[in-house]
């Protein structure tokens, strides 16, 4: 028996019996992992509001065996506040949705419980912590996380450079397999064209220039949206079902 304690944001909670739950959080150490909170639904709980999707939490928890992620649920005995980043995000449908397609993707990259995933930990606690602030539109943030996301688990996109023999862009050819823009010599059939403002955005999000992607007109919002999923799609090789219900 083994007591393990950790950092981890809330990504979904699951009802169990009449007053449990199964919470699975994303840490820093242990990657995903699923847990029981006991009694957490009943109104006496000291700590079930803590254990709701979006919530920064310090969580202690009680294996029977010696590792964490085992044969069994661990048990959450003790819970620690953060960061309540849900009390911004739940109160604002836009926020909500880019919220919760966040948290969808994140569980996606880190499929295998117990394997620790720091970069895409660290991304979903800085990306939620922007939401929450407010201070850019939602969907970029979104389109942002999404970006960063696929490039720290291997799927980075280029947005100037040819992605195939590495010309110096601008280049204009959109391609989901190449891994990027084409230039001219080694465009394949099926790449998109998209707008070269809607190229400096993409790039912008990617590297964290705020102020370009804050100033691009919404039509080249909407444009690198529709770039950013697919090209996720085309990675995970299913779709997210929470980016249906994102505002554009």
């Amino acid at each position: 028996m083994s007591l393990f304690r950790d950092d981890g944001v809330v990504l979904r909670a699951q009802k169990l019996g009449e007053a449990d739950r199964i919470i699975t959080l994303l840490t820093r150490q242990h990657g995903k992992v699923r847990a029981v909170a006991r009694g957490v639904r009943k109104t006496k709980s000291k700590f079930g509001a803590r254990l709701e999707p979006f919530s920064h939490v310090d969580v202690q928890f009680f294996s029977r065996g010696s590792e964490l992620v085992g044969r069994g649920l661990p048990l959450c005995t003790q819970v620690e506040t953060i960061a309540p980043y849900g009390g911004s995000i739940v109160t604002d449908y836009g926020r909500y949705t880019a919220g919760t397609a966040m948290l969808e993707t994140a569980e996606r990259f880190a499929e295998n419980e117990g394997e620790p995933a720091v970069q895409q930990y660290l991304l979903l606690v800085g990306g939620l912590r922007t939401l929450a602030a407010g201070l850019h539109e939602s969907h970029l943030v979104l389109d942002a996380f999404l970006l960063r996301s696929l490039a720290v688990n291997g799927y980075g996109a280029s947005f100037t450079d040819c992605a195939k023999c590495g010309l110096e862009g601008p280049n204009r050819f959109f391609s989901l397999p190449a891994g990027g823009v084409l230039c001219g010599d080694c465009r394949v059939p099926g790449c998109a064209v998209p707008s070269p403002e809607t190229l400096v955005l993409l790039g912008a999000l990617l590297s964290g220039d705020w102020r370009t992607a804050d100033a691009c007109e919404p039509r080249y919002w909407r444009e690198g949206s529709g770039l950013v999923a697919a090209y996720l799609q085309w990675h995970l090789e299913r779709g997210i079902r929470s980016m249906r219900y994102v505002e554009k």
